[in-house]
């Protein structure tokens, strides 16, 4: 898609993305294989998108000023369509012109040091004079910092609940300034509440937004360190600013630092780390990726379900891997998943992993 869709094809398509047991990587299997929502839910009737509560959706999130973009659509930015796969819908408040902008991600410590949120503002304010966009998660900390000191130059707060659950509450003035002057987005429904497995999909459109990540300060288990991790399989400069070998709260940046992340001290860093891959990445971003050839349809059998099945495990595994085990390609491996998360047997992510349900 190009263009946006008209009212009704809106609706089907947050239906279906909405639909339980369909995960981004199904749903965009179902549209590969029936060509539209609509003809998906012929084809599988035990599907039933609620096109009631999608309907509800749409209004709730217009009149709290927000508008919802499907992937593939004009205003949908172009930075997360290389993902595999994006997310199918996101919810927006604010100033959506901002995805045109090149951006940088800085996350970090909840529990930040006061040296470590003063280089947080100071690179964020640092990045906003060179016209860069700020994106973080409105977390405690070093995410909040560097939203605060970006709002007049331009930020994106990525929200693992819906666009209007806050979290946390003493944000609840930051959270108004940003969605007024910067911009609110969600992958989730309206009105959903966050739980621990939001979070890592906050991180990756955190991420996926960005042409690279800086990660401020983050203890050993940290979750910006997952952040991390994505931004180098997105493709995305991974970037650290070292801390005292004392601090706790430094440790996980050091270690990325001594496994090969860019050392950054302030804002002119972050741009010299990002400058080669600026034209590049945009004008890419900017360009359709190329027409993959078709294959021909394949039959699943249920013999075939159960190998997959039986090669499923509660840890995420490759989907080559799990072909290799099922002795089947990886495109029948594929399809036997989707089959498999409609039963509520399986669970697909993200970056082409899935596990047990």
């Amino acid at each position: 898609m190009t263009n946006r869709l008209g009212e009704h094809e809106r609706l089907e398509w947050l239906a279906l993305a909405r639909t339980p047991n369909i995960g981004p990587v199904s749903f965009f299997q179902l549209i590969e294989k029936f060509g539209s929502p609509a003809e998906a839910s012929k084809a599988i009737p035990r599907l039933k998108p609620d096109l009631a509560a999608a309907r509800q959706e749409i209004e709730q999130t217009r009149q709290a000023g927000g508008v919802l973009l499907c992937a593939g659509e004009v205003d949908f930015p172009k930075a997360l369509s290389p993902l595999s796969p994006p997310p199918p819908v996101l919810s927006v408040v604010g100033n959506v012109d901002l995805f045109t902008r090149p951006t940088i991600a800085i996350v970090g410590a909840r529990n930040a040091s006061a040296a470590g949120r003063k280089l947080a503002r100071l690179i964020a304010a640092g990045l906003g004079e060179a016209g860069f966009v700020t994106v973080s998660g409105l977390a405690r900390g070093i995410d909040g910092e560097a939203h605060a000191a970006s709002l007049d130059s331009g930020t994106i707060a990525v929200l693992a609940g819906g666009v209007d659950q806050l979290y946390p509450p003493q944000h609840q003035e930051l959270y108004q300034a940003i969605s007024r002057q910067g911009l609110i987005v969600s992958e989730r429904r309206f009105g959903h509440r966050a739980t621990a497995r939001d979070f890592p999909r906050r991180n990756r459109i955190i991420t996926g937004l960005a042409l690279g990540t800086v990660i401020v300060e983050a203890a050993e288990r940290s979750g910006s360190l997952i952040s991390a991790r994505m931004a180098g399989e997105q493709g995305r400069e991974v970037m650290a600013v070292p801390g005292s070998p004392l601090d706790a709260r430094t440790a996980g940046t050091n270690r990325l630092l001594r496994n090969g992340a860019t050392l950054v001290r302030h804002a002119d860093d972050v741009i010299e780390a990002v400058s080669a891959q600026i034209d590049r990445q945009w004008d890419l971003l900017n360009h359709s990726a190329p027409s993959r050839i078709d294959e021909p349809e394949t039959d699943i059998s249920d013999e075939l379900a159960a190998r997959v099945y039986e090669a499923l495990s509660p840890t995420p595994l490759s989907i080559d891997d799990i072909a290799q085990a099922s002795a089947c390609s990886a495109r029948q491996c594929a399809s036997a998943l989707m089959e498999l998360e409609l039963d509520g047997r399986a669970i697909t992510h993200a970056g082409g992993f899935a596990s047990r349900a």
